[in-house]
């Protein structure tokens, strides 16, 4: 199906609005309230939209367009929309806060790696990386909305409501940035450790000698290494800096799944309450590194930075974040290329180092860190087409472009997901596992990113058609009916063998795949916000053209007495002299359009100068 962002968004918005609205009223739900991450999730599917794209603001009533009101009926008329918007962000920076301190639970997505065991209440109320990387997101757009929608209100009961929420998403916005960086670790291993040997068995392919990827690794990150020993230091445990130094290990960076066991707390005027103790184990993860990676650019955003959203003490934060964000990209982006031949990450499917868990998800993963390195230093050719042969294969081996098997292993990717171990959790409670079963959306957005990048026209066909597939067989997976019509994950619409989904949600609503594929198609928006692809060919004919077109047209008012404005002839003329200025205008910018209104003004002096012919007044 063809990607129509602005139509696919409305129909999201209207199912979105239809089952969380109720006479104007929000309704959580029986999950609501149960997990942080679901609740944040559920909230940018109409906040970040409203907040991305300027036609679908929501802020000021006044500039509210049609369809996006008709979309948004359940919530009110677009003089309501907002303050409903700012009492459901309200309840949902009540439900998730502790007394002083904002609270950043994983809830009903965190499971017991055992079936048969169940999860302590302290174990679902851990905070998780998902959740800080969502707060940042939510809490940036909900500070941006409220700096609008302020100035369009005189009600007192709402601006007292509005100061409130701000103070509020304000303090969310700090402890989530404070929990990313206690959530950051670099781990430092041995050659000779099992997980020394798995990665540099990774990143030799069979193809290098031990001793020849340690030399590699070496020259490769002695910067790197040197930047993260020298420069972070917020959050991190100090010890990590002198085990840099040693050259002769290898290292890994990225972000665990919750605050690092030992991390030290960060300093900070803001009031963010009491930091937790950390319980994660210090072991980057590729899930939760692209989760983080995700939701920290808001922080330097145009829009952020335009707006004044940050604080001073916020702004040092940022920098901090910004500083690891950089650091990890640079670092996973030389990993999935690492060597002068084939990639580690054309090597499908990749295989994590400490828990030795393989799957083309951990490939996807490495993949996104690898598209935000791209967009960041912008491409080359031989870099951008090697990754769009990754994601073609990464879109056939799961069963989106191609057929399935009899017992399709790669089912498993879709349903019931890839689980994560999320070590250190066995200190708390019994051992407990994190899911990921957004396989297809998070494919979408990768793609849809890729071809955002590309200024040559043959790779971004080639993504554009690959999106448009993976986007149909996310939109089979629709909900069909019931409360939940239109939102995601009936995935047995499309793997009907596939296990029947157990959770708190029902319908089985999956707020994670509704929210990333909502993402898509802000992503979508901005890729046909850009100016097309400029083709040099084109350019260069299309200025032949308009050489040619404009000498004729000039001939043609020399020899020909200028008829008068208001005749068929003179209306004519004035069509072909506006048409070939555009063309001008067009030609650096959209050649094919500049090639197409000078081919079109040729075609009409050539039917001017047979007619002058048949009646004998031309040459």
């Amino acid at each position: 199906m063809q990607i129509k962002p602005r139509q696919n968004l409305l129909e999201v918005w209207q199912s979105v609005a239809r089952h969380s609205f109720e006479d104007g009223e929000w309704d959580w739900g029986e999950a609501g309230g149960r997990s942080s991450v679901a609740d944040a999730e559920r909230l940018l599917c109409l906040l970040y939209p409203a907040t991305e794209i300027t036609s679908f603001r929501l802020d000021d009533p006044d500039t509210t367009q049609e369809d996006v009101e008709r979309a948004l009926r359940a919530a009110g008329d677009s003089a309501e929309i907002p303050g409903n918007l700012v009492k459901v962000l309200t309840a949902f920076m009540d439900r998730h806060r502790t007394g002083d301190s904002p609270t950043f639970s994983g809830g009903y997505y965190f499971t017991a790696a055992d079936p048969a065991q169940e999860l302590a209440k302290e174990q679902r109320e851990t905070g998780v990386v998902d959740s800080y990387s969502m707060s940042v997101t939510l809490c940036l757009a909900t500070l941006g909305f409220l700096k609008v929608y302020r100035t369009k209100t005189q009600r007192p009961s709402t601006l007292e409501l509005i100061d409130r929420l701000q103070e509020a998403t304000s303090t969310r916005l700090t402890a989530a940035m404070v929990a990313l960086l206690r959530s950051f670790t670099v781990n430092v291993v041995d050659v000779p450790s099992p997980q020394g040997r798995s990665l540099v068995r990774l990143l030799g392919q069979g193809r290098l000698s031990e001793r020849q990827v340690v030399q590699r690794f070496q020259d490769r990150f002695k910067a790197l290494r040197a930047v993260i020993s020298e420069s972070v230091t917020l959050g991190l445990d100090s010890d990590i800096a002198d085990q840099l130094r040693n050259e002769n290990r290898l290292f890994e960076c990225g972000w665990s799944w919750s605050v690092v066991r030992d991390a030290p707390e960060v300093e900070t005027g803001e009031p963010v309450g009491k930091q937790p103790q950390g319980v994660a184990g210090a072991v980057p993860y590729l899930y939760f590194t692209v989760v983080a990676l995700d939701g920290i650019p808001d922080l330097f955003s145009e829009r952020t930075l335009v707006l004044g959203l940050l604080n001073a003490e916020q702004q040092k934060l940022a920098d901090a974040l910004r500083l690891r964000w950089e650091i990890t990209q640079q670092y996973w982006s030389a990993i999935a290329r690492f060597g002068d031949g084939t990639w580690p990450l054309e090597e499908i499917p990749w295989r994590t180092t400490l828990q030795q868990l393989e799957s083309e998800y951990f490939s996807l993963s490495v993949a996104s860190i690898l598209v935000h390195d791209l967009v960041r230093r912008r491409a080359t050719d031989d870099d951008l087409t090697r990754t769009v042969a990754v994601m073609e294969r990464l879109a056939e081996r799961g069963r989106i472009t191609s057929g399935m098997t009899r017992d399709d292993p790669a089912i498993a990717l879709h349903n019931p997901g890839i689980s994560l171990p999320l070590l250190g959790s066995e200190d708390i409670g019994p051992a407990m596992k994190w899911t990921m079963s957004d396989f297809s959306a998070q494919l979408l957005k990768r793609t849809v990113q890729l071809c955002s990048l590309s200024r040559r026209s043959d790779a971004q066909d080639r993504l554009l058609r690959l999106a448009e597939d993976i986007l149909e067989h996310l939109w089979r997976r629709r909900i069909a009916d019931g409360s939940g019509t239109g939102l995601w994950d009936n995935v047995h619409a499309v793997y009907p063998e596939s296990p029947t989904r157990q959770g708190p949600v029902p319908q089985g609503i999956s707020w994670s795949v509704t929210e990333r594929v909502t993402e898509c198609m802000v992503a979508a928006y901005g890729l046909y916000a850009q100016p097309p692809i400029r083709s040099a060919q084109l350019a260069t004919l299309a200025r032949e053209m308009i050489s040619e077109a404009a000498h004729l047209f000039g001939k043609v008012q020399m020899d020909q007495p200028a008829p008068p404005a208001k005749s068929r002839q003179g209306e004519a003329m004035m069509a072909v002299e506006v048409d070939l200025r555009r063309a001008r205008a067009l030609v650096d910018i959209q050649p094919g359009t500049s090639y197409a209104l000078a081919l079109g003004v040729l075609t009409r002096l050539d039917s001017l100068a047979r007619a002058r012919e048949n009646t004998g007044s031309g040459v």
